[in-house]
């Protein structure tokens, strides 16, 4: 029979499983709603998407390099407790092999992983551990040679911090020292001119205040913004920073040193970007205790 969409929200209500994973049980089931209810609890499904709305921003970065080509995925989880566990580390691990025939992050949601799609893994993980996860993000980048690093690894290829760097040529331990600089320094860009212009068009504008607020001539001040800016984007662009290894050198300087160029490059941290919810240890214990 037909599933219509007002089942599948009327279901999502009362289990609070996914859309998909709705729409599955009540075809499954041929739209019986308390048969479906028990299909998603059978399979673990509505007792995962219950943690749906609990925080992720822990987990672990993997990396992956295969030749000429590299990917790094985000996997978050709730806790670091549960980064650390190794069926955790296992299923990041496969998830990241599984991303080098993905294209973008939902391609790889819909991966193949031992059987089963990697959505569906991650759901099936929820459901044992109790403890929310995700699939967060994925990149993949190319070169001639790929050369990856991770910081704060907890498991080979995976860690807090993942770096993939593109090259020109071969050349591992240069890249290698460049995937360290960029753990540390983390660039925005690798030039001035893949750098956001709105990002570009705010700073100077920020420049332009302050240069104004000194009182100095209109010739002056549009001096003193050409010099600001250059600062800032040797600050910013990984391409005219200073190398860390060689500080009186840029990281452009430095490659053309080393026989190549650096094309490309990515930079994932576990976390960034999402807002973590915290609570004092007393609501926590008075939320437990209301069950």
């Amino acid at each position: 029979m037909a599933i219509t969409a007002s089942q599948v929200k009327e279901l999502r209500e009362m289990t609070g499983a996914g859309m998909m994973d709705a729409k599955k049980a009540l075809t499954e089931t041929d739209g019986d709603m308390e048969a479906a209810i028990d299909w998603l609890r059978t399979k673990g499904l509505a007792k995962a998407a219950k943690k749906s709305g609990r925080t992720a921003a822990e987990g672990l970065v993997a990396v992956s390099v295969d030749g000429g080509t590299g990917v790094a995925v985000e996997v978050n989880s709730e806790t670091d407790f549960v980064a650390k566990n190794a069926e955790f580390q296992e299923m990041v691990s496969g998830i990241a092999g599984a991303a080098m025939g993905a294209a973008d992050v939902e391609a790889l949601a819909a991966a193949d992983l031992g059987g089963k799609s990697v959505a569906d893994t991650i759901t099936d993980k929820i459901a044992t551990v109790g403890e929310n996860m995700s699939l967060r993000r994925m990149a993949k980048i190319e070169g001639a040679q790929v050369v990856s690093y991770v910081h704060n690894a907890a498991a080979p290829g995976m860690g807090q911090i993942g770096v993939l760097v593109a090259l020109s040529g071969d050349n591992e331990a240069f890249g290698k020292q460049v995937a360290m600089h960029i753990a540390a320094s983390n660039p925005a860009s690798l030039s001035e001119d893949d750098l956001d212009p709105t990002v570009v068009e705010r700073e100077r504008q920020v420049q332009i205040d302050i240069a104004k607020e000194s009182g100095k001539p209109e010739a002056v001040i549009e001096k003193m913004i050409v010099g600001r800016m250059k600062k800032f984007m040797a600050e910013v662009t990984l391409l005219n920073q200073a190398f860390v290894i060689d500080p009186d050198k840029t990281v452009a300087a430095a490659a053309k040193d080393a026989g190549v160029d650096v094309v490309g490059f990515v930079r994932m941290a576990v976390g960034e970007g999402i807002e973590k919810k915290e609570e004092d240890f007393a609501a926590e214990v008075a939320k437990a205790v209301q069950g």
